[in-house]
């Protein structure tokens, strides 16, 4: 981390300022450092106000740049990035005569314009700048062609900014540079052909310039020196011959041509030249590729080809196929990594692979592979990475997964089924560091492959079917170990839960869906994520919870846990999900719930608790999407201080003993006023490194909060798609009172159930206007009136329950009104006409059909019903995605949970 330094020359004239990348907090080691640094410095101005001891302060310096730095009066080099500067850059820095090197790269600096490039700052005070990085702000409006009186530059980056307008083509005037980075702007028009003079270049980057046109490439040949070249996002569409125009840059090495439209080019190569490629990185991933692509692609990567990358392309046929074909146009003993995931690729993972003899990295999921893999690939003496997830493969996973140096193993969501071992373990350890086996078929046993790694930082065998106990040497073997996330959940795995679990790295636990009882173990401080919900645990919540201080996610749902909430859940200040869902808890709730103010997420549903709803739910926890109290025993009325939570989705407090009125003020429930919001609060994402040889492996993993609803009359288990859910539960109470009309403007309402209370009153006349219901449950109330007729409009409903109320009149004319059968109408004396077996006055001398009536009446009703299923199907289609897309989505596919 870069922090304030100075250099000094003799004389003691500055030359060299050097201040920045900032975090917003520091690593705990860096901050002690630090501060250390800073208690043996004179600091009477106190000049590092930030440098503290507490953890949310930084380490870097903030504000505005001072006028003062004027007073360096032979400044040459000028760092100040990775700051959180801001406002303009100031003019007084063109006054600044002997800089050479200006980096104010990474702060929050913007204008309209860039300032420094007006003609007469640098016109004479900075022609001597040599390198200019402005790159990281939030720079807008265009670059001045006076940007090419700028001569002596050889490091050139405005990347990252917002800069629109076209490229100067005045920039191919600054031949002297070696580096380019104009990428991530809005810049727009062709690619300015004068680039073709910077004859020294040697990294050029204009990727994401998604706005910009490439002609022809003629102009990139000019480029002897250039070995790095990234024009992602730029279409290429139109530069016929762009393979050999790249082939002819001898010095080439580095090249990213992701989502540049290469499958349209018409004639991307002629043979007639014979130049041999020098590139070891090549992206071509995103750009529709098939396996028609060979005749250009072997002169493109030529055989020095090391890392290969055409993911998320089209390639298809058998993998033995494809992997000769690419043998035919590199060196395969070159090609250390290589990425064709998400391709379509089909059979088995073949012998073929043996030939790839330095394979490091190896991405093949996400295709359709359906055959079994090669013993082969387990011998393959440098492979570390190997990702094999999402495909359909099938058969044994090979003992000789043991006599590889595989770090780092993705094999999830195929059919592959367990190791055959000897009952004897031997006391070889795996060097596996990270396995991923979930929604495969290793079960019924647990896997004695797992008992060799003893090396494991993460560990995931979800959904496999295990239907056994765990061995207590395996548990016992993980105290000393670096196990960092263990994901046992949807198995049948039984027996108690050990206090080896408190080995001092664990930071995600999921044991979730098995049959482990007894009381709740230790876990270590560091744990973040613990999910131990659908088990048969018992007890007491343990006073050891305490100091999980840093945990996020807590859930113990779906067991018999008792007792009261203890106080302690109020040290668990970082919490974001608490679910003690349908345990036996009771009490009321401790106050000290109130400290934990992240919470996104609170069910406490399915429980014994009492008192009223506390009015500091809706103080404190201000970031709540989802709140459930459902199933208890809360009396008193509503707080309207629940109308304080701006951002809640899901309220649900039903089957309590509430009484009074359904607070007004509900239309401050502006997620639920919004249409068609897409919320991620249900996603909890972390990241994580993993060390292997070839560096660090950023592992990328997430929670997603799962949640019981009422959906359609029934009760499912949402997970991947709970943020999309918008719904409010009031029923099985004591509620007086009439409906409040400020309820009707919750405009982005998927679901409002008011049924089994005391309501009076008319309906509201504008609910109408609540046109994202899928879902609007009223019975059994006191409703009186007429069935308001804004209700027509209402074309998305495909579940309506208005039955055993006072409702009287006409049901107004819907097709989608008179889809529902009788009985949702029923109770209500006073109601006549579709779909209600009464007719109302005058209905015989008007021709209305009736259910049941001739067989042309039947006719009728058959056209209706006909033309409901056309009207309404946006709203039934609305409601089957948001359940059922789950059950595609969710990562616990194949246990019915929504």
């Amino acid at each position: 981390m870069k922090v304030l330094t100075a250099s000094l020359e003799a004389g003691d004239a500055v030359s060299t300022l050097s201040a920045g990348e900032a975090t917003n907090t520091c690593i705990d080691n860096e901050r002690q450092a630090l501060l250390a640094f800073k208690a043996r410095l004179l600091d009477p101005d106190d000049l590092l106000p930030t440098w503290r001891p507490e953890e949310q302060d930084d380490c870097g310096v903030a504000g505005e740049i001072s006028f003062s730095l004027l007073n360096l009066t032979y400044l040459n080099h000028l760092d100040l990035s990775f700051c959180s500067f801001h406002g303009t850059i100031p003019p007084f820095i063109g006054s600044m005569t002997h800089l050479t090197y200006l980096d104010l790269s990474d702060n929050e600096f913007m204008d309209h314009s860039m300032p420094p490039f007006h003609v007469h700052w640098f016109l004479d005070p900075f022609s001597g700048l040599a390198i200019l990085s402005l790159e990281g702000n939030q720079f807008v409006g265009t670059i001045p062609m006076s940007i090419g009186y700028l001569t002596n530059l050889t490091d050139l980056s405005l990347s990252e900014n917002n800069f629109s307008g076209i490229i100067p083509r005045s920039i191919g005037s600054l031949t002297k540079l070696k580096t380019l980075y104009l990428s991530e702007n809005s810049f727009h028009g062709t690619i300015p052909p004068e680039f073709g003079n910077l004859t020294n270049l040697e990294s050029l980057l204009l990727n994401h310039l998604t706005s910009c046109t490439v002609e022809n490439l003629d102009w990139l040949s000019s480029l002897s020196s250039l070995s790095e070249l990234n024009m992602e996002g730029t279409s290429l569409a139109k530069a016929d011959n762009w393979v050999n125009v790249v082939i002819g840059l001898q010095n080439l090495e580095w090249l990213k041509l992701s989502r540049c439209d290469l499958s349209k080019v018409m004639h991307p190569y002629s043979s007639v030249v014979n130049s041999s490629s020098s590139i070891d990185t090549l992206y071509l991933d995103n750009n529709d590729l098939n396996s028609s692509c060979y005749s250009w692609l072997c002169p493109l990567v030529g055989n020095r080809l090391k890392e290969f990358f055409i993911y998320d392309n089209s390639f298809d046929g058998k993998l033995g196929d494809f992997l000769n074909n690419l043998s035919r146009c590199i060196s395969p003993n070159m090609l250390k990594s290589l990425d064709a995931s998400n391709n379509k690729l089909t059979g088995s993972l073949s012998d073929e692979i043996q030939n790839f003899s330095s394979l490091n990295v190896l991405y093949l999921n996400a295709n359709q592979l359906n055959g079994t893999i090669s013993d082969k690939l387990w011998q393959l003496p440098t492979l570390q990475e190997l990702h094999l997830s999402s495909n359909s493969l099938t058969g044994v996973i090979s003992e000789n997964i043991e006599k590889s140096n595989l770090l780092f193993v993705d094999l999830a969501w195929n059919s592959l089924e367990g190791v055959f071992f000897n009952d004897v373990v031997s006391n070889f350890s795996m060097s596996i560091k990270h396995i991923d086996f979930s929604s495969n078929n290793l079960g019924p046993s647990f896997p004695k492959l797992i008992q060799k790694m003893k090396k494991l930082t993460y560990l995931y065998l979800s959904n496999n079917s295990i239907s056994d106990t765990i061995p207590s040497e395996f548990w016992n073997q993980w105290r000393p170990s670096q196990l960092r996330h263990l994901d046992l959940s949807f198995n049948n795995i039984s027996g108690t839960l050990p206090e080896s679990l408190s080995s001092p790295n664990l930071e995600k636990v999921d044991l979730s869906s098995n049959r482990f009882y007894g009381p709740i173990p230790s876990f270590p401080a560091r744990t973040s994520f613990l999910d131990l919900s659908r088990n048969s645990l018992t007890g007491l919540l343990p006073d050891s919870l305490k100091n999980l201080t840093h945990l996020k996610v807590l859930n113990l749902g779906h067991n018999t846990l008792s007792g009261y909430i203890p106080p302690f859940v109020g040290c668990l200040g970082q919490l974001e999900t608490l679910s003690l869902h349908n345990n036996s808890f009771y009490g009321e709730l401790p106050l000290s719930l109130k400290n934990c103010t992240k919470l996104s997420l609170l069910d406490l549903g399915a429980n014994k608790l009492i008192g009223n709803i506390p009015v500091w739910i809706g103080k404190n926890l201000s970031r709540l999407y989802a709140l459930s109290l459902k199933s208890n025993n809360f009396s008193g009325a509503i707080p309207p201080q629940i109308c304080q939570l701006v951002s809640l989705q899901i309220l649900d407090l039903s089957f309590n003993n509430l009484h009074g009125r359904i607070p007004s003020c509900v239309h401050n429930l502006t997620s639920m006023v919004q249409k068609g919001l897409f919320t991620e609060q249900n996603q909890h994402d972390y990241s994580s490194s993993i060390n292997l040889a070839r560096g660090s492996f950023i592992n990328d993993d997430n929670y997603i909060d799962h949640m019981l609803i009422e959906w359609q009359g029934r009760v499912n288990e949402f997970s991947r798609t709970l943020g999309l859910v918008k719904t409010i539960d009031l029923s099985n109470n004591n509620l007086k009172g009439k409906i409040p009309y400020e309820l009707t403007n919750l405009h982005g309402l998927l679901v409002l159930d008011l049924s089994h209370n005391a309501l009076v009153g008319e309906i509201p006349r504008d609910i109408g206007q609540m046109t994202e219901l899928l879902t609007l449950n009223l019975s059994r109330n006191l409703f009186s009136g007429e069935i308001p007729s804004t209700m027509s409009q209402m074309d998305r409903l495909n579940d309506l329950d208005l039955s055993y109320n006072n409702l009287c009149g006409r049901v107004p004319s819907s097709t989608q009104l008179q889809s529902f059968p009788p009985e949702r109408f029923t109770g209500n004396v006073g109601l006549c006409g579709l779909p209600t077996v009464k007719k109302c006055l005058g209905d015989e001398d008007q021709g209305v059909p009736h259910m049941g009536d001739s067989e042309g009446d039947a006719k009728s009703t058959d056209e209706l019903q006909r033309w409901f299923y056309i009207r309404g199907a946006t709203g039934f289609a609305t409601g089957f995605w948001v359940s059922s897309s789950a059950l595609l989505f969710n990562r616990r596919l194949g246990h019915a949970f929504f």
